[in-house]
């Protein structure tokens, strides 16, 4: 299974029809890497049902068994344990992962790093309880991360610099399943749906009666269940909504809470005030990772890089019992410009 870090709450609203008309849109759903999938969708024409279902569980599986960092047997966990720093083939499509998350990182400063890992075991945050480590602890770490120490080789293996370097793909490869599970939708001609998997969104084309998909954005509260926002959305290309929140997972210890987001450059959890960001991009790989590293970098150095590389963010600070939001300039253009996506109050 694949368990992100990093809360991620999208509720999508598929709609109800007439008490005396059958509902048009179809739906998949299922347990999927640590969490559930839905696929809702609609067509006009015949579909064989049960041979999508089987395809998409089918994949599901498959991804699940090259990039879950929760079962020894996947191909990741496999080139984890390896103590060896020769080259591993892990395919094409891990080592994707791998340099999209470089360039990502490249622009968080380090921030955003798919080997913080052992920071994070180090923190106790797989557990019950805080632990909260020492200096020296931390340090010694430091040189088991980076991905700096990661090596592409060719275009289907990766080479450690540092034996016990760890790489934990869960910060983008549901993106990148939500990804390959819309490539499933379209290859058999379906133009109309959304499909999920642990809150990672992608949408295309509208539901019937030329209606939009609406989808919600939860108020990053910890002990409730409130609307921020809706994104209403209706286009012919694939839209990914990527929502990522600290607002679930912290703890609280001598008056002092202690976020699940932990910055790779410190080894120490962040400390700004964003609690949530959304990002509104095509590509649901990069968008997966980016609603990552724009929440590990906070809204104050994340709008930078947002407005220098015109992506259309939503980040959400608090102040006291206050949420502000902090839209990109990007976002800003495309909401005043009449696009195929809205936001609804």
């Amino acid at each position: 299974m694949l368990l992100k870090r990093l809360s991620v709450f999208a509720f999508l609203f598929v709609g109800l029809t007439a008490c005396s008309q059958p509902d048009p849109i179809q739906r998949i759903s299922g347990p999927a890497q640590g969490s559930t999938f839905t696929v809702s969708f609609w067509s006009e024409q015949e579909l064989d049902k049960t041979s999508l279902e089987t395809q998409l569980k089918d994949e599901l599986e498959r991804i699940d068994l090259l990039m879950s960092n929760y079962r020894p047997d996947s191909v990741i966990e496999g080139f984890n344990a390896q103590q060896s720093r020769d080259p591993t083939e892990v395919g094409d499509e891990l080592v994707q992962l791998v340099e999209i998350a470089k360039q990502i990182s490249a622009y968080s400063e380090g921030c955003y790093d798919l080997t913080v890992k052992p920071y994070f075991e180090l923190w106790g945050f797989r557990g019950d309880k805080l632990t909260k480590p020492s200096t020296e602890q931390i340090q010694a770490l430091k040189q088991t991360i980076g991905l700096d120490k990661l090596t592409l080789i060719g275009s289907k293996s990766l080479a450690k610099q540092h034996s016990a370097l760890r790489v934990d793909v869960s910060s983008i490869a549901q993106g990148y399943t939500v990804g390959q599970l819309a490539k499933i939708l379209d290859k058999a001609g379906i133009q109309n749906y959304l499909v999920e998997v642990g809150g990672e969104l992608v949408s295309k084309g509208k539901k019937p009666e030329a209606k939009a998909w609406r989808v919600a954005i939860e108020k990053p509260l910890p002990d409730s269940q409130k609307l921020q926002k809706i994104i209403s959305v209706q286009q012919d290309e694939p839209l990914s909504i990527m929502t990522s929140g600290t607002y679930r997972h912290f703890y609280d210890q001598d008056g002092v809470r202690y976020s699940h987001v932990l910055d790779a450059r410190t080894g120490t959890p962040v400390t700004h005030a964003t609690v949530s960001t959304t990002i509104l991009i095509a590509d649901p790989t990069w968008g997966d990772a980016w609603s990552t590293a724009f929440l590990c970098m906070g809204s104050e150095q994340g709008l930078k890089v947002a407005d220098e590389l015109k992506l259309p963010v939503l980040f959400i600070d608090q102040q006291g019992a206050d949420f502000i939001e902090k839209p990109s300039k990007a976002l800003t253009e495309a909401l005043s410009s009449g696009t195929a996506f809205s936001f609804v109050e």
